[in-house]
C-alpha cells in the first residue's frame, strides 16, 4: 500500500515538472529599454546645440522623442499582452489603411519638410505613413504565407505575393525611395524564408533592381546621389558625408567623451537624424560603436530565438519580418554613415530622431513579445535552454 502511494506521488511530481511553462522574453525587453534610453541620452548630446539655436530650447528634440517613446512603450505593453493571432484577423485591413495613408501623402493632404512630402499632420502631430507601411507589409505577407504555405513552393505563388504588395511599394517609393528599398528587402527575406525553392529568387532580385532603377531614372537627383557617393569631395552635397567621416576618424578608439563632439556644432548637418552614428563614434569611439552594434546583434539574436520556437507559421513569419526590418535599417544606416553606399536617408533604429519611426518600432517589439508569450515550454529544462538560446 505504501509503495503504491509512493509511486503515485512520484507520477504526480513528474507530471508537475513537465507542465507547460509560459515563456516571456525579458532579455529582449531589457535590450529594447536600454536602446531607447541610450538613444535619448545620445539625442540630447547630439541635438542640444542645434535645438537651442533653432527653437531656443536645448531639449526640444528630446521632448518630442520622449513623447513618441512613451506612446510607443504604451503600445508595446498593450500589444504584448494581446494574443498576436488578432493581427492575423486584421492584417488585410491594416495593409489597406497603410496603403490609403501612403496614397493620401501624395495629395494635398501631405505635408512637406526640407523639400520632401512624406508626412500627414493631424491635430498638430505629424505621422510618416511610410513607417506604417513597413508594419502593414510585414503582417500582410505573414498573413498570406500562413494561409497558403504550399504556394510558396511555386513561382506563381511567389510572384503573386510580390505583386499584391507592389501598390504600397510604388507609393512609398514616390516619397521615400530608401524606405521602399527596406520594404522590398523585408518582403524578399520573408518570402525567401517561407519558400523551399531558392532558385527563383535570383530572377526576383534582378526584377527588384530593375524596379528601383526606374525610380532612379525618373528622378535625376537620385542619380546625382550615386555620383556624390563616388566622389563626395567634388560636390557641395558631399559635405555631410565628409564631415561624418571626419567625426568617425576623430573619435579614435575610446572617443572624446560623451557630449564632447565638435562636429555636431554645425559641421554635420542635422546630426540627430541619419548621421547620429558618426557622432556616437566621435564621442564614444570605436569601442562605443562596436558595443552598440553588438547590442543590435543581441536584439536580432533574441528575435531569431523567438521565430525559431514559435509553433505557428504566422507568428514565426511576423518575427522574421520584424527582425529583417531592424537588421536592414542598422546595416544601411551604418553603411551610409561610413560612405559604403550612397546617402539614402535611413535612420538608426531606436536612436535617431524620428517620432513615427520610434513609436512604430516599439509597437513592432510589442508584437514580437506577444509572439514570445505564445511559446509553451514543456519543462524547466526547456526554459533554461530558451534563456541560453539553444
Amino acid at each position: 500500500m505504501e509503495s503504491a502511494i509512493a509511486m503515485e506521488k512520484e507520477k504526480r511530481a513528474v507530471a508537475g515538472s513537465r507542465r507547460k511553462i509560459r515563456f516571456f522574453d525579458y532579455a529582449l525587453l531589457f535590450i529594447i529599454i536600454f536602446l531607447v534610453a541610450f538613444g535619448m541620452v545620445m539625442l540630447y548630446s547630439v541635438s542640444y546645440y542645434n535645438a537651442g539655436i533653432t527653437f531656443d530650447d536645448p531639449a526640444y528634440y528630446v521632448k518630442k522623442q520622449l513623447f513618441a517613446a512613451l506612446l510607443g512603450l504604451a503600445a508595446l505593453i498593450v500589444i504584448s499582452r494581446f494574443d498576436y493571432h488578432i493581427f492575423h484577423t486584421f492584417a488585410p485591413m491594416i495593409y489597406i489603411v497603410a496603403l490609403g495613408l501612403n496614397v493620401l501623402v501624395q495629395t494635398s493632404v501631405g505635408s512637406s519638410y526640407s523639400g520632401s512630402q512624406r508626412w500627414i499632420s493631424v491635430g498638430g502631430i505629424s505621422i510618416q505613413p511610410s513607417e506604417l507601411a513597413k508594419v502593414g507589409v510585414i503582417l500582410f505577407v505573414a498573413y498570406i504565407v500562413s494561409r497558403s504555405p504550399k504556394r510558396m513552393a511555386d513561382i506563381k505563388g511567389i510572384i503573386t505575393v510580390f505583386a499584391i504588395n507592389l501598390p504600397i511599394l510604388a507609393f512609398v517609393a514616390m516619397a521615400n525611395l530608401s524606405t521602399a528599398i527596406i520594404i522590398a528587402g523585408i518582403e524578399f527575406v520573408m518570402i525567401f524564408v517561407a519558400s523551399p525553392k531558392y532558385k527563383y529568387f535570383m530572377g526576383i532580385i534582378l526584377a527588384l533592381f530593375g524596379f528601383m532603377s526606374v525610380f532612379l531614372i525618373i528622378a535625376p537627383y537620385r542619380v546625382r546621389r550615386i555620383q556624390i557617393w563616388l566622389h563626395p569631395e567634388n560636390f557641395d552635397e558631399g559635405y555631410q558625408t565628409l564631415q561624418g567621416l571626419y567625426a568617425i576618424g576623430s573619435g579614435g578608439i575610446f572617443g572624446k567623451g560623451l557630449g564632447e563632439s565638435l562636429q555636431k556644432f554645425g559641421s554635420v548637418p542635422e546630426p540627430e537624424n541619419d548621421m547620429i552614428f558618426s557622432i556616437i563614434c566621435e564621442e564614444l569611439g570605436i569601442v562605443g560603436a562596436v558595443a552598440i552594434i553588438l547590442l543590435f546583434l543581441l536584439l536580432l539574436w533574441r528575435l531569431m530565438i523567438i521565430a525559431n520556437n514559435t509553433y505557428d507559421l504566422f507568428g514565426s513569419m511576423v518575427v522574421v519580418g520584424i527582425m529583417t526590418h531592424i537588421a536592414l535599417q542598422v546595416i544601411l544606416n551604418i553603411a551610409v554613415v561610413t560612405n559604403t553606399i550612397p546617402n539614402t536617408g535611413i535612420t538608426l533604429p531606436f536612436i535617431s530622431y524620428g517620432g513615427t519611426s520610434l513609436s512604430v518600432l516599439l509597437a513592432e517589439m510589442g508584437i514580437a513579445l506577444s509572439v514570445s508569450r505564445g511559446i509553451r515550454l514543456e519543462n524547466t529544462e526547456d526554459l533554461y535552454l530558451m534563456r541560453e538560446g539553444e
